[in-house]
């Protein structure tokens, strides 16, 4: 495994204990990007293994529907964006199909600080609001360009002046009415002024941050790597009600932003548990679990559900690198299909379909009625060694293409009607962070600390 595949790296259960605070460490040479829970961080009641229910068997696999093969489906007409300032887009409204990015070249790169190393990662989606792209970079900087040529127009340090978190990186940014709010690596909850990059208000957290927040209600959702959903007021950072889920000794190095639909939060958390909460007062209304029935590796035990889930049409869509990737009803927590598909992406769902890039490299098509597959197109194929094959992070679908990008530094765009690769392009550096489309372009944050625009 090399460095450039070490963000979704591991750590196999009760294998490698560590010792202390949230830590992070590495596997191998890949400095890996994991987290364990030491003994001192460790909660005296966790839940047992017989209080969570398998969706499915662990030795089924994922095929593509004989009877669906050739066959259409509808994807809605790309639409204009001008901009992206949540996470998944546009907060309580899901994106299906972007105008975007129409020649598939890039139109510029420009670097905006610290790329990733063995202590530091980049980790960070790019928001796009009001004619500026805001990154993240490996420090945590916060940093404001100009999203049609690139210049930098501010940059903001958000580490705290003690040291006690020196190695502390990721988190992530939501924009709503002019105001950036920021959740890191370095146990900080932020709000700032867009324009300026003036800190509104700060607040200390008990855990570090690895996802992006999202914003509504006159609130601020994050979820800290305890695994606890924590909420702000926007207005002055005052803390609101938490959400504690089951803590898990190992996770992926990646905190998945809550969706939200009406007065409900959904919210994914390291021990591949997904919980629909009233927005209102933090009442959890029904709590699924994505596993399989059968484990035959410590790794397998990984139950994460890395990326976020997405809301759309009265059903919720998610994905655990525990092996599932289901359809759940918003309103009655009913699964209405899952699929025995590995993953730490976020899933695209656009007109009849789903969409889900697997740890194994395959991009899958999915029938969002039942959850039978259209196609399936294996990225790695022909690459015979695991430690040669790239990991894929995306999808998104823009001017009719799905795009994916790639930790050996490649943008890949796949006909989203058959999954045929149309065209690649090479982007300098890995991307594990997944691209975003708006203002009429794709943009992509590298490892090396980059932010590609694609035209």
């Amino acid at each position: 495994m090399n460095k450039r595949n070490g963000f979704i790296a591991v750590l196999a259960v009760g294998a490698m204990a560590l010792a202390g605070c949230s830590t992070v460490g590495s596997v191998g040479k890949a400095a890996s990007r994991i987290v364990t829970l030491g003994k001192k961080d460790k909660p005296q009641e966790v839940a047992g293994e017989g209080e969570r229910v398998s969706i499915i068997a662990f030795d089924q696999r994922v095929e593509a529907s004989e009877v669906l093969k050739g066959a259409d489906f509808y994807l809605p007409p790309a639409l204009p964006q001008s901009d992206w300032p949540q996470p998944g887009g546009l907060g309580d409204q899901n994106v299906e199909n972007v105008e975007a990015a129409p020649a598939f070249e890039i139109a510029w790169r420009k670097n905006f600080g610290k790329g990733s190393d063995r202590t530091f990662h980049v980790t960070v989606a790019p928001i796009i609001a009001g004619g500026r792209a805001y990154v993240m970079d490996a420090e945590t900087d916060v940093v404001a360009l100009d999203a049609q040529s690139g210049s930098i127009v501010w940059k903001k340090s958000t580490r705290p002046r003690n040291k006690r978190d020196k190695d502390g990186f990721g988190g992530g940014i939501a924009f709503e009415n002019g105001k950036l709010y920021v959740a890191t690596g370095f146990r900080i909850v932020a709000q700032m002024d867009a324009l300026t990059g003036e800190t509104g208000w700060l607040q200390n957290t008990s855990a570090p941050m690895h996802g992006a927040p999202i914003v509504n209600h006159g609130r601020m959702f994050a979820v800290s790597t305890d695994n606890e959903l924590l909420t702000y007021d926007t207005a002055t950072g005052a803390p609101g009600w938490t959400f504690q889920a089951l803590v898990e000794p190992a996770r992926i190095l990646s905190s998945p932003s809550p969706a939200i639909s009406g007065d409900t939060i959904v919210a994914a958390f390291a021990s591949g548990e997904v919980v629909a909460i009233r927005a209102a007062n933090g009442n959890d209304l029904w709590n699924t679990t994505l596993s399989q029935a059968s484990r035959t590796s410590a790794l397998s035990e990984i139950r994460d559900v890395a990326g976020r889930p997405v809301i759309h049409q009265g059903d919720v869509y998610a994905a655990s690198h525990g092996g599932v990737f289901a359809a759940t009803d918003l309103r009655t927590g009913q699964a209405r299909w899952s699929l025995p598909v590995a993953s730490t992406s976020s899933p695209w769902i656009a007109g009849d379909v789903a969409y889900i890039v697997s740890q194994a490299g395959e991009v899958i098509c999915v029938s969002r009625e039942n959850g039978q597959v259209y196609w399936i197109t294996d990225l790695n194929a022909g690459v015979k060694k695991r430690k040669n094959r790239s990991q894929f992070t995306g999808p998104v679908l823009a001017s009719d293409r799905l795009v994916v990008v790639s930790s050996d530094g490649r943008a890949i765009a796949l006909n989203p009607k058959t999954g045929e690769v149309t065209k690649t392009i090479k982007l300098g550096s890995a991307a594990l962070v997944p691209p975003v489309a708006a203002n009429g372009m794709i943009y992509v944050v590298t490892d090396k600390g980059e932010l590609v625009a694609i035209r």
